[in-house]
Order: C-alpha cells, then structure tokens, then sequence
C-alpha cells in the first residue's frame, strides 16, 4: 500500500497525493497546460541551472526537465520531498529538503549562474523577491506565480496607486514583465484570489550608481508613509535645509521611477551616516 494512502480522507483528496498544508501556503497547480506556459516563461538561455521553489507533486517540474538545463528544485515539506523521490528518479540528487529564505544557495550552486521559477506560495512570495535582489547577481532571469495583485505591483509602472517598494526594487535591477492572470479553478485546494504570472530579466548593467543598501533604505522609508511627500517621509534622514528645499522632495515617492530614487540617493548620500 502506498505511504500516501490516508485514513478519513478529505473530499477531493486522492490516494497517493500529497496533501496540501495550509501552514506552508501550499496551494497544488492542477491544470499541465498552465503548468507549460509557465515554464516557458523562462528562456533558458545564459545559464545551465535552474531551481525550482515549492514545487509539491512536480506539476511543473516535469516541464522544466524536457529543457536542456540542469533542474534542481528545494522543497520544504516532507511528504512532497517523498513524493518528488519516489516519482522523478532523475532528480534524486537535486532535491534539496531546506527553506529557501534560509539555505546558503551558494552550497548547491557556488557562483554559478541560475534561474529561479516555482508557483509561489502567497504568504512567502514577498520575501522570495527580496532574497533573489540579494542574489541577483547569479539570478539572470526568475519568472512564476504570485497572488494577482502583488505580480501586478512587481511590474507596475511610477505614477499607480498600487506602484511601491517592489516596483521601485525590482526595476532597477531588472525588466519586469507580466505574462497572464490564472483563475482559482486550477489549484487544490483553490485560493480565494486570482494568481498572476510575471518574468523578470536581469539588466545586462545591473549596477546602480549610488550606495545600494542606502538606495533600498531610502525606497522603503519613502513609501512607508506614501501619501507624504519626500521632504515630510524622509525627515528621519535630517537633511539640512538647502537639500530639503530640491523640488524633488516636494513630490511623492509613487510619482518617481527608479533611476529618480537613484538620483535621490546620490542628494542624500553625502548626508546619511
């Protein structure tokens, strides 16, 4: 008998499935024909590596094999690693039980270059973006599933009331685009919202020209208070008047792409400590 059959099953659930948690935000992709159009989103091209997050009962993953680069996929949950062992005997030693915010990538990787693509779970999806920003310069392109609204953030454009710290973030690093919307119906257990697909492709000059942690700081402490302008969001920075008074600082962080929050960046730089 299989190690997946359970007792007092849940309606909808099969045998020798894995079940999806809730604590892990697992919601399974079910439908093959979106599971190919995600992944050829990526490109394949400029790298040999691609690593796969979350990704359950391999929906995806068996479209990402018929590529020609080497798949590696790193999963959380015991029984989807299991699962993963048991049905794709080519993946045996690029499984990789472990989280993916925490694990040093760079032990399965070193410097090599490598994609990034999985059908995100909603909860963690944010802090996968910022972590590929920390990577990116072994990331060249990343694509996948987010909830909806947030894959529209990512690739929004300066002037939107839903244009943020992930817009900002992302674009000075790298060409966001997004692909399609997917509907609840295709997922089990189905999410309350609709899901959205995005690529984002490094920049063939990924530096910027200020001080990056500096650039991310000023970004985030400008769009926590939104609605302010720069000369009021900033005050935490005390700019000596003569700066403050730049028009600039008149205007609202969601009225400035990013090269303007380089700019900024460049003004404020002699300043922070």
């Amino acid at each position: 008998m299989s190690k997946y059959k359970r007792k007092n099953k849940k309606p909808g659930h099969r045998e020798g499935e894995v079940r999806a948690k809730k604590h892990l935000g697992q919601h399974f992709l079910t439908d093959e024909n979106v599971a190919e159009k995600i992944a050829k989103t990526l490109s394949f091209s400029g790298y040999n590596n691609v690593l796969e997050i979350g990704p359950g009962m391999g929906v995806l993953t068996k479209f990402l094999l018929k590529q020609d680069a080497e798949v590696h996929v790193i999963e959380i949950d015991t029984e989807s690693v299991t699962y993963l062992q048991e049905n794709y005997a080519e993946l045996q030693e690029r499984i990789h039980q472990q989280d993916f915010l925490k694990y040093n990538l760079q032990e399965v990787f070193k410097e090599e270059a490598f994609a990034v693509i999985g059908n995100f779970p909603y909860n963690i999806s944010t802090q996968i973006v910022f972590k590929v920003l920390e990577m990116k310069e072994q990331i060249p392109e990343f694509s996948g599933m987010f909830q909806k609204e947030v894959a529209q953030r990512i690739c929004e454009k300066q002037g939107s009331k839903t244009y943020g710290i992930l817009s900002v973030l992302v674009q000075a690093f790298y060409y966001a685009e997004y692909f399609f919307t997917v509907p609840p119906s295709v997922f089990n257990p189905p999410p309350k919202v609709d899901s959205g697909v995005l690529r984002l492709t490094r920049k063939e000059d990924f530096s910027i020209a200020c001080d990056e942690k500096l650039f991310f700081r000023i970004v985030k402490t400008a769009f926590q208070q939104r609605r302010k302008t720069l000369r009021n969001s900033l005050k935490t920075f005390n700019l000596p008047d003569n700066i403050r008074e730049d028009t600039i600082f008149g205007r609202r962080p969601e009225q400035l792409g990013f090269q303007e929050f380089i700019n900024l960046t460049l003004k404020i730089q002699p300043y922070a400590i």
